[in-house]
């Protein structure tokens, strides 16, 4: 699955679903697809949602924490979660800025 968030401030964001419901959880939400945040709502949300993240994975986690000889050393590193949380960052907090909703269903955005 999926998950699309939208809002006027900021660009389509599509995630994998499982990535998008724990960002949402995160965020103190319950995880509803689709569902909305109001535009007063989301300075408290994008809060929690970096210091989840924070607590969670050290800035520049990654690489280092995998065991020496257990991975073929030419694969990419692994993509935490706060890269892949970057660009829900990004539209929240424009959506903040400019005092915008921001909502999402599931599925891809239509074109």
């Amino acid at each position: 699955m999926l998950v699309t968030f939208r809002s006027k401030a900021w660009g389509n964001v599509t995630l994998f679903g499982d990535v998008a419901l724990t960002l949402l959880k995160m965020m103190g939400h319950s995880g509803t697809v689709p569902s909305a945040l109001l535009a007063r709502d989301i300075p408290s949300a994008l809060a929690r949602l970096k210091q989840a993240l924070a607590a969670i994975e050290p800035e520049g986690g990654g690489r280092e924490d995998q065991p020496v000889g257990d991975e073929d050393d030419d694969a990419p590193p692994p993509v935490g979660l706060r890269l892949r949380a970057y660009p829900l960052i990004e539209m929240l907090s424009a959506a903040a800025e400019q005092e915008c909703d921001v909502m999402w269903q599931a599925g891809e955005p239509p074109l």
